[in-house]
C-alpha cells in the first residue's frame, strides 16, 4: 500500500507568466520514452513481480524503494506542465468570450493541452503522443532488469539535458535541476546493484552523459544539501535492506561533493504544492465558480 504526503518532493518557483510552449518540452520529461511515467511503470511492475523478493530482499528493497519517489516525480513534473500552462493565474470573472480570448491557443505546440486538459498536464510526450505499456520492461530476471533500469536512467538524463537546454523560465529549470541530481542517484543505485550481483564496475560509465553537475546552478542546492548522496525509502519501517546496495562503505561518485552514501527512513522535506488559480474563462473550474466556493468553504468547515 502507499501513503500520500500533500507537498512535492521539491519547491518549484512561480512562473511570471503563461509557457506553453515550455510546458510542451517539459511533457517529454513526463511520457516520453525516459520520462517519469516509463520509470515509475517500470519499476512500479518489476517491484510488483519480484521473484524471490525474501531471498533477494536488498535488491527488491531498492526497487520497491525508487519506486515510491519515481510517483512524487510524475507529480513534480506534472506540477510543473501545469504552472507554465497556466502561469501565475489568471481568475478574472465575467469574462466575455466572444472575443475569442484564447485566441493566441490556436499557436502552440500542443493545443490540446489547453482545448482537453484546461492547461493540465497528461501522460504524453512533447508531440502529443500517448505514453503507453510498451515502454515497460519487466523481465522476471533480475540483472536484465537492473541493467534496463541503468539504461533507463542514463536515457532519462540525456533528456533532461536537452529539455533544460531548451528552458529560459525558472519553473521549468527547476525541475530539471532536481530530476537530474535524484536521477544521477538511481543510475547509481542500480550501477552498484549490478556490481555487486556480477562484479562489473558499472559505475565508472556514470555520469552518462559524461556531463557533471557543477554545470547547472538549478543543481547546486541539491548537491550542497547531500541530496546525491541518499537513498529515500518511502517509508517508516519497511525497505531498509536496501542498505545492503546503497551502503554506508559506497561514496558519492566523482565530481559530485564528496562522502558516504546514506539511506534515509522516510521522504524529503519537500515543498508546498503551489495553487493554481482558476481560469474562468476557460471553465477551470467553471465559468461562474462562487457558488462551488461557497459549497467547498462550508464542507471545510464542517470537515475541521
Amino acid at each position: 500500500m502507499f501513503m500520500r504526503i500533500d507537498k512535492l518532493q521539491a519547491e518549484l518557483p512561480q512562473p511570471k507568466r503563461p509557457d506553453p510552449n515550455a510546458a510542451a518540452a517539459l511533457q517529454e520529461l513526463l511520457g516520453g520514452k525516459y520520462g517519469e511515467m516509463s520509470t515509475l511503470g517500470n519499476y512500479m511492475f518489476q517491484s510488483f513481480n519480484f521473484r524471490n523478493k525474501t531471498k533477494l530482499r536488498p535488491f527488491y528493497s531498492l526497487v520497491s524503494s525508487i519506486f515510491a519517489e519515481e510517483l512524487g516525480h510524475v507529480e513534480l513534473v506534472s506540477t510543473g506542465v501545469a504552472m507554465l500552462n497556466n502561469g501565475p493565474g489568471d481568475d478574472t470573472e465575467n469574462v466575455d468570450i466572444s472575443k475569442a480570448p484564447f485566441h493566441d491557443m490556436q499557436d502552440i505546440r500542443l493545443a490540446g493541452s489547453f482545448l482537453s486538459n484546461g492547461g493540465g498536464a497528461m501522460p504524453m510526450n512533447s508531440n502529443a503522443a500517448s505514453w503507453n505499456m510498451d515502454m515497460v520492461t519487466t523481465t522476471g530476471n533480475l540483472i536484465i532488469d537492473l541493467l534496463h533500469n541503468f539504461h533507463l536512467e542514463c536515457g532519462a538524463r540525456i533528456h533532461k539535458l536537452r529539455v533544460y537546454e531548451t528552458l529560459k523560465d525558472p519553473t521549468g529549470r527547476e525541475v530539471c535541476g532536481y530530476l537530474l541530481v535524484r536521477g544521477s542517484v538511481h543510475a547509481h543505485a542500480y550501477a552498484l546493484a549490478l556490481k555487486k550481483l556480477t562484479g562489473v564496475e558499472i559505475e565508472k560509465m556514470l555520469p552518462t552523459p559524461n556531463i557533471v553537475l557543477d554545470k547547472i546552478p538549478e543543481c547546486q542546492k541539491y548537491l550542497q544539501e547531500g541530496s546525491h548522496r541518499r537513498l529515500y525509502s518511502f517509508s517508516p519501517d519497511d525497505y531498509a535492506e536496501a542498505a545492503g546496495v546503497w551502503s554506508n562503505d559506497e561514496v558519492a561518485l566523482p565530481g559530485d561533493p564528496p562522502g558516504q552514501l546514506e539511506i534515509v527512513d522516510g521522504y524529503p522535506e519537500g515543498g508546498k504544492i503551489p495553487e493554481l488559480d482558476g481560469n474562468y474563462g476557460a471553465f477551470a473550474p467553471d465559468y461562474a465558480p462562487q457558488e462551488i466556493f461557497e459549497i467547498a468553504s462550508k464542507l471545510y468547515k464542517k470537515s475541521r
